[in-house]
């Protein structure tokens, strides 16, 4: 399974930002197709995040998307489009000391994320047995660090351990 990091947001600058979806900034086609240019040759089931952001990407991938939610980014519910900095450091700390297990106000744990993207890739790879073709998917930086922690052996909090740019490609 190829995994593939969207091209940078607008706006996200010092913002959090999971679910809220962001457009792409002016230089997105440069990008774009150094992302094309990185990619194996051959025959891929192209699969994306319905985040815009993840979705125009995988359109320029030449091959028909499929869409799942299980591919979003990690919900941070209350905090979506908050700047960082003005997020209450009473509700931010227990998150970032145990971002595994604590929730967001109104959002997601990482290990529930880490649970839809494993449901993800395991039906995609079922299907990539049946088919013959390599599942290529187009997500965010929190589904790839889940998704490779997982495949490697690690425990999820060495997530963040995993260096993942935007426009970066991986291998599960």
């Amino acid at each position: 399974m190829i995994l593939v990091r969207h091209t940078t947001p607008a706006g996200a600058e010092g913002r959090c930002y999971g679910r809220l979806d962001l457009p792409v900034i002016e230089s997105f086609e440069t990008e774009a197709a150094q992302v094309v240019a990185a990619l194996p040759a051959g025959a891929k089931r192209i699969y994306s995040s319905p985040s815009l952001r993840c979705r125009l990407l995988a359109e320029r991938l030449g091959a028909p998307v499929t869409l799942d939610e299980r591919l979003l980014e990690l919900d941070f519910g209350a905090w979506e489009g908050v700047r960082w900095d003005a997020i209450p450091r009473d509700q931010l700390a227990p998150w970032c000391d145990d971002f595994v297990h604590a929730r967001p106000p109104s959002g997601e744990t990482f290990i529930e994320l880490a649970a839809r993207a494993e449901d993800f890739a395991t039906a995609a790879e079922a299907t990539a047995r049946i088919e013959g073709v390599e599942p290529l998917v187009v997500t965010h930086s929190g589904v790839i660090r889940a998704l490779l922690t997982q495949a490697r052996g690690l425990p999820l909090s060495a997530a963040f351990d995993l260096d993942v740019p935007y426009g970066s490609v991986h291998h599960r």
